[in-house]
């Protein structure tokens, strides 16, 4: 029978977006399974760490290079019968790290009907059937353009920026301040927003290449001053780097406009946030741990060479819009471990990230001083580990291995887990787990 401890290889791939050789975090961690056919190249971007079954990537037992597939396929006690059976004898999860340097497209992901819909109609482009609701927790200081912005923040942009104005059309910015100026029920507010942003997305070529010269001159010009001093929050110098920051990366993009209809968010280290389907965003920079139902699809329309969807991507969005804050998660302690004594005299945790969708919820540990352990209880589902930082063991039951950073493992379901530190840094570990009617519990 296997045992339910298993130190997985994981594939690291190259986007241009990605961090450049070991700055890359995704790179450093997929290094740490010296492995022959894997070494970091100098002048090589690095973007995503996969850690799961997803089929463009799957992960692989270290020591006998099975796929992490066939292992649960085989023992379906890994996963849990219940689980195995709901989720096709997959993980119902991708749990990744991201290393960004340049800007990720302006996109969403679809919900489970969409998905379903695209995936047959064009699977080139929509490779799953699947949903794709994620959630980002910061490992670095980390920046990302995440939700629509509140209402009067759009208007006041419109009102502010003369080619943000034109590229949306003059009948449809007026309609649009209209209903941001009169608190109109939250129905009237989506569908003027949607209106505004769709007529956004589908200017005219010519158009864009002139108003983001106009753009880009505006923000180099008037600097603490530019978009109308950044409005509410004041954020005119802010936004007049990122500009001209982004036009560096996607000269005259579509993507450049489309900032002022969107959160600008930043996260420091432990941070997170969450994205259901259907919501936009684009990552701008930081390293991150991400966790996402499994799949791969997303649907592109600006910052991107890739494959650009407008209508689709106009047409699937929720078109709800709020405030930075309403985009971030406040995470809580987890209840189901326990802390020997070296872990609480020094202030060591174990925090839970609980999205509200039943494929993953994620534990951050954070072991501040050698011989500080966390004993977790039996979760009811599998989970997969990675440590980012510091140096212990994971034990469970008889078996016990190293842990360094990017070392990751497969823990099975129902088995007790423990983490604990023996070197001088702190040990971080996340761990992505599914444990099924769990989440009024936890």
């Amino acid at each position: 029978m296997q045992v339910p401890l298993i130190r997985l290889q994981c594939g690291v791939n190259s986007y241009d977006w990605g961090k450049v050789g070991k700055a890359s975090a995704a790179a450093r961690f997929a290094a740490a399974s010296e492995t022959d056919d894997f070494s970091i190249e100098e002048e090589k971007p690095y973007a995503e760490l996969w850690m799961g079954t997803h089929p463009k990537m799957p992960s692989k037992d270290m020591k006998t290079q099975r796929s992490l597939v066939d292992l649960v396929q085989d023992n379906h006690a890994l996963m849990s019968t219940e689980i195995t059976s709901k989720y096709g004898g997959k993980l119902p999860f991708l749990f990744k790290v991201l290393s960004i340097e340049k800007v990720l497209s302006i996109q969403a992901h679809p919900n489970k009907k969409l998905a379903e819909q695209l995936h047959a109609k064009d699977p080139k482009n929509y490779p799953d059937d699947n949903h794709k609701p994620e959630m980002t927790i910061a490992i670095t200081p980390f920046e990302g353009l995440c939700g629509f912005r509140p209402l009067p923040e759009i208007a006041h942009f419109l009102q502010s920026i003369p080619p943000l104005r034109r590229l949306v059309g003059e009948d449809k910015a007026k309609s649009f301040e209209e209903v941001a100026s009169e608190a109109k029920d939250d129905g009237a507010g989506k569908k003027a927003l949607r209106e505004a942003f769709t007529s956004l997305m589908n200017g005219a070529a010519d158009s864009l290449a002139s108003a983001s010269k106009e753009l880009v001159a505006l923000a180099e010009s008037q600097g603490s001053q530019f978009a109308g001093g950044g409005g509410s929050s004041n954020e005119g110098q802010e936004l007049a780097d990122l500009v001209t920051r982004l036009n560096g990366e996607f000269p005259g993009d579509i993507g450049l406009f489309v900032l002022f209809f969107l959160n600008f968010v930043k996260l420091e280290p432990g941070e997170a946030m969450f994205l259901q389907a259907d919501d936009i965003h684009a990552y701008i920079s930081g390293d991150i741990i991400e966790c996402m139902a499994s799949s791969d699809n997303v649907v592109r329309a600006g910052f991107t060479p890739k494959f650009k969807d407008v209508s689709t991507l106009t047409s699937m969005l929720t078109y709800s819009y709020g405030s930075i804050e309403e985009q971030k998660m406040e995470p809580a302690p987890y209840a189901h471990v326990v802390l020997n004594a070296k872990a609480y005299s020094s202030n060591s945790s174990a925090t839970l990230y609980d999205p509200p969708i039943e494929e993953f919820s994620v534990i951050k540990t954070e072991l501040k001083k050698s011989e500080a352990k966390a004993t977790f209880d039996p979760i009811a589902g599998p989970s997969i580990i990675i440590c980012t930082s510091g140096e212990g063991t994971v034990s469970v039951g008889p078996k016990q291995e190293t842990v360094k950073p990017g070392y990751v493992f497969f823990v099975g379901a129902t088995a007790e887990c423990v983490i604990e530190s023996t070197g001088e840094d702190p040990l971080i570990a996340f761990q992505a787990f599914c444990e099924l009617g769990s989440k009024s519990q936890l």
